[in-house]
């Protein structure tokens, strides 16, 4: 019964199935974009073969759909895209995604070994600053153009690339070392998150790209100051925050373990205490925290948090 009910849904999209091979490396990810409509209505599925194996089945969602290292997205063009993690040798083979009704493909993944991809790196930069990280790729791929993407909680944006340049982000393409090199200019903490950098290979009726990930981490630069000076504590965020009240905290800043110094509420934009102001500028988007009359005591590492309900995002 299980043969010819599979037989029967793939005889429903037979004469819309086409042929995909893309090749990438093991230890690093991949992601192709099918050229086909996501349909948020429709179930999509995902198998690996000759087994059918299911990765993905009878799931629906209006734009992502995630099974550990394997994920189906749709972009901002309305395309499916197939995003793999991590690859590895066992990764290697055919796999069939389809959405039902509509459309199928057969993809031939093909895993090579190649020192370029193993590497996933991890970038610490102070806010105002010029973040540069490096991505190597392989010789094979010297004439391909590059690409960065960024991955969100549900999406992965196009963020530079031959035909989408950016202000603050510009790449360098160093084909001799086979390496490309990102600058991002005047960071801000919206700026932190997963880069994917890799190369971009054109086919007649699908594209895709190697990936490799960078991980940026935005922080704040050291406060220096001499014992009875003021010092101010600089803490931009994002606009959704502007209603939700903001904390400044010295050491741990979470729900459970919380060393608040203070806080401010909804109504009011500016609370003050003997030695410490805080100000939260709702047309700049940036909390600060003044600390006059400084002590050695008053040294060490502070948190700016958020208040979302009754959990702290900081």
């Amino acid at each position: 019964m299980k043969i010819l009910l599979i037989f029967f849904t793939f005889s429903l999209i037979s004469g819309a199935v086409r042929c995909v091979s893309v090749t990438g490396y093991s230890g690093g990810s991949l992601l192709v974009d099918s050229q086909k409509t996501w349909f948020s209505a429709n179930t999509k599925s995902f198998n690996k073969l000759p087994e059918w194996r299911s990765i993905m089945n009878d799931m629906k969602h209006d734009k992502w759909i995630n099974n550990g290292k394997f994920t189906l997205f749709r972009n901002n063009e309305g395309n499916l895209m197939i995003y793999i993690r991590g690859l590895n040798e066992h990764d290697a083979g055919g796999y069939w995604i389809g959405v039902l009704y509509k459309w199928g493909i057969d993809m031939t993944l093909n895993v090579e070994e190649d020192s370029c991809c193993k590497i996933s790196k991890r970038v610490m930069v102070n806010i105002g600053e010029t973040a540069t990280f490096s991505c190597a790729y392989s010789q094979n791929h010297i004439n391909d153009p590059k690409i960065i993407f960024k991955e969100g909680k549900d999406s992965i944006e196009t963020i530079y690339s031959t035909s989408k340049k950016t202000e603050r982000f510009s790449v360098s393409d160093d084909r001799r070392n086979k390496l490309m090199t990102v600058r991002i200019t005047a960071v801000t903490p919206d700026d932190g998150g997963v880069y994917l950098c890799g190369v971009w290979i054109n086919r007649h009726s699908y594209s895709y790209s190697i990936i490799n990930t960078v991980h940026l981490h935005i922080s704040m630069a050291p406060v220096v100051r001499r014992e009875g000076e003021s010092a101010e504590i600089f803490c931009p965020y994002d606009s959704i925050y502007k209603s939700k009240s903001k904390s400044l905290c010295k050491g741990k800043c979470s729900t459970r373990d919380r060393n608040t110094l203070n806080e401010t509420v909804r109504e009011e934009k500016e609370t003050k205490t003997d030695r410490l102001t805080l100000n939260d500028d709702v047309t700049a988007s940036v909390f600060t925290g003044t600390i006059t009359g400084l002590t050695a005591e008053d040294a060490g590492k502070y948190w700016c948090a958020v208040t979302l309900e009754r959990d702290v995002n900081y």
